[in-house]
């Protein structure tokens, strides 16, 4: 026998008692371990400055009480190199990605391409109640609900009212008034070969009476209508009126004019209106709005819908809790928050009687009007080959023929549905 080791004795009840007060030293210490780490979402949305969209994810993670936490990973601001990151990290099924801020025009290319996950049936009824019918139709594909609409937006028609007593509420009159002030510029639009100029011809065709595909997703452009669009698109980049850098400005360029004070009417988001208030007080004094002017006198205008929508990644690591973040995050309160930090319309209807957004938002009322009316741009997986389609057969538009231009624009737009060449 080794003598080295001892063998245990044991001496009657003082030994127990030692025994036991070990025992009692070492079990509290198993239950003392921390706790298993929370699970970590990632929502991926474009660079919001105002701080909204963190704030959001940081209430939603106090408010799941240790179920999960939100982090914000920010995409760039321009929503091309938003999707272009996006469609590179979905077709490589990364699984980082748990919620998806997505352009309200991404929803039928991510899911057809199964990026996307579906909402239950039961939840999309309950996410859709009391939101702008166009926000919610620009969550859905093939009859399925593929995200939560956070916020919202479309153009109305600025103007100055130490210049004009009466916002013309059709293009000619609009037309019309800015050419008889003779001041080169008097109208500011977005007229580069972008999404803007897309954007542009679809909110002029459906004012129109005509839209880009039917509801099946085959090629429409009526006659009347796209003619209509085209003389008109032809008409207001020919008019003196216009700016003469028309074919390179966006929304930025378009707003930062208007605010020199030289402008007297600009088509652009609300966002131009806490930019003017706070780069030119003077412009803002005399700023008003109203809804985008109509093609005809008898027929509203009815304007491109633009906003954000909250998918739930198809290879994430909790779809569930997913899910359940997306709808916080979407909530009344956050949609408030975007609005009166961030300048984003909601989408939730009842949020344009808050006094809190119509302080901030004095348009509230027109706006609303305008996003009831609101039209969606052509719901495809292929949208990103259609507007590229659109934008490069209609600028610059001042050269635009439209007869000749008609066949042209069905037979890009065709090519974009058949995926004919890269465009």
């Amino acid at each position: 026998m080794n003598s080295s080791i001892a063998t245990p004795v044991i001496h009657g009840h003082s030994t127990l008692r030692t025994l036991a007060i070990l025992l009692t030293l070492i079990v509290p210490g198993c239950q003392n371990e921390p706790p298993p780490p929370q699970p970590m979402l990632n929502w991926y949305v474009f660079d919001e400055r105002s701080g909204a969209f963190r704030q959001a994810a940081a209430a939603c993670s106090a408010q799941a009480a240790g179920r999960y936490q939100i982090a914000l990973t920010p995409l760039p601001s321009d929503a091309d190199q938003q999707r272009e990151q996006l469609v590179r990290r979905l077709a490589a099924a990364d699984s980082a990605i748990d919620i998806i801020g997505m352009d309200v025009i991404w929803t039928a290319e991510f899911a057809a391409a199964g990026w996307l996950l579906a909402w239950p049936d039961e939840t999309s009824r309950h996410i859709a109640n009391g939101r702008l019918p166009a926000a919610v139709a620009s969550s859905r594909y093939k009859d399925r609900s593929w995200a939560v609409p956070f916020t919202s937006n479309a153009q109305l028609l600025w103007y100055r009212t130490d210049r004009i007593a009466q916002a013309p509420d059709n293009w000619q009159s609009l037309i019309g008034q800015a050419e008889a002030m003779a001041a080169p510029g008097s109208i500011q639009l977005q007229g580069q070969r972008y999404e803007g100029l897309t954007v542009f011809f679809v909110s002029l065709l459906a004012s129109a009476g005509g839209s880009v595909l039917n509801a099946n997703g085959e090629l429409s452009l009526p006659d009347e209508a796209t003619l209509t669009a085209l003389t008109m698109m032809q008409r207001i980049a020919t008019s003196p009126a216009v700016s003469p850098s028309l074919a390179t400005d966006r929304e930025d360029q378009s707003r930062l004019a208007f605010e020199t004070g030289r402008p007297s009417f600009m088509l652009n988001y609300s966002f131009v209106w806490p930019s003017a208030h706070q780069n030119a007080p003077e412009v803002a004094r005399h700023m008003a709005y109203s809804r985008w002017p109509a093609i005809s006198p008898n027929q509203p205008s009815r304007v491109t819908l633009g906003g954000i929508n909250l998918g739930i990644a198809a290879y994430g690591r909790h779809p569930q809790l997913a899910f359940e973040a997306a709808e916080c995050l979407a909530s009344a309160a956050n949609q408030i928050k975007a609005a009166v930090q961030g300048g984003m319309p909601p989408t939730l209807e009842a949020l344009y009687d808050n006094p809190e957004i119509r302080r901030h938002f004095p348009f509230a009322d027109t706006l609303r009007d305008t996003l009831r009316d609101a039209v969606l741009r052509p719901p495809s997986p292929v949208y990103n080959d259609i507007s590229l389609a659109i934008s490069r057969t209609l600028h610059p538009m001042r050269n635009i023929e439209p007869t000749a231009d008609l066949p042209r624009l069905r037979r890009a737009v065709q090519r974009a549905l058949n995926s004919e060449g890269l465009l």
